[in-house]
């Protein structure tokens, strides 16, 4: 009987520790699959995204404040153009503007122009009652301004150096800084820091044929040669234009580096701002695209 007793409880006892460690074994398995479970996979890399391509220095203002400068206007498919300076001082007209004598003689429709206004994102010229004499606007590459006169001929506009084309702090800077009289003045035509090679495009043999060779080469317009040379540098790109220049509009943009690369030599004026030119045989390039008088570059042997 005591045996039988005795039985009786070490049966309990084990079926008490196994309702005690069985919940205990349930409660380890969640943990256990959360562990075998393979990790959630992260979140895809971000992809850095490409730094933008510089962009060429826009060349037309976009307001009244961006207009003031240097400007070559020409008639097309003539020799006959003018300089001119507008500013932003009020006249009888709108703005002041400034030109040479000799211009109201080169363009005869100069002789009714008593100022310039800025309308629809273009200037007009106009006479001394504020009727529009050129009233210019955009063309499609957005790096001139055209306008035709009553009689039917047409006119280029073309920024040379305006404060649309100038770096924000050089336009903010005053036109004449302090000098250190200790150190000597810096030359006008002073070459521009060379190009840094990782930026050139790589040498090869029909680049090397077709692009300019360094050397002197002379400014022809329309009928108009040799009007002005410069020096295009083989070493860092640069550009000196040659004392004797009797071109005002190229004096004004004042090139100082040159670069060849996709069929397309630029001249990268002091500011910043550039012009493109394509060749057109015999060592001669073209201004493109081709607005005002015609502008080629020829090399001098």
């Amino acid at each position: 009987m005591r045996q039988a007793k005795a039985a009786l409880l070490a049966a309990s006892a084990l079926i008490a520790t196994a309702a005690i460690v069985r919940p205990a074994a349930a409660q380890d398995v969640p943990a256990a699959t959360e562990e075998a479970a393979p990790p959630s996979p992260p979140p895809a890399a971000e992809t850095l995204a490409a730094p933008p391509a510089p962009t060429a220095p826009p060349s037309l203002p976009e307001k009244l404040g961006q207009v003031p400068g240097t400007w070559d206007l020409s008639r097309d498919g003539t020799n006959r153009r003018c300089v001119m300076t507008l500013v932003l001082d009020s006249g009888e007209a709108g703005q002041r503007l400034r030109f040479p004598a000799g211009c109201r003689r080169a363009l005869p429709v100069l002789n009714g122009v008593a100022g310039w206004l800025f309308v629809d994102g273009a200037v007009r010229l106009v006479d001394r009652n504020v009727r529009p004499i050129l009233d210019f606007a955009k063309r499609p590459d957005q790096r001139s301004l055209v306008a035709q006169a009553e009689g039917g001929e047409r006119y280029s506009l073309v920024p040379l150096d305006i404060v649309a084309m100038r770096p924000a702090d050089a336009a903010a800077a005053p036109e004449t800084a302090p000098t250190d009289p200790a150190s000597p003045a810096p030359s006008p035509l002073q070459t521009a820091a060379p190009v840094p090679a990782e930026l050139q495009p790589p040498p090869t043999a029909s680049t090397a044929s077709a692009g300019p060779a360094p050397g002197l080469y002379a400014l022809d317009r329309f009928q108009q040669r040799d009007t002005c040379r410069i020096n295009l540098d083989g070493v860092g790109g640069g550009v000196h234009i040659v004392p004797g220049c009797h071109d005002s509009g190229l004096e004004v943009f004042d090139p100082v580096r040159w670069r060849y690369a996709k069929g397309r030599m630029t001249l990268t004026a002091k500011r910043g701002h550039s012009i493109d030119l394509v060749p057109s045989g015999d060592g001669r390039w073209r201004r493109d695209p081709e607005v005002g008088t015609t502008f080629v570059l020829r090399r001098v042997d």
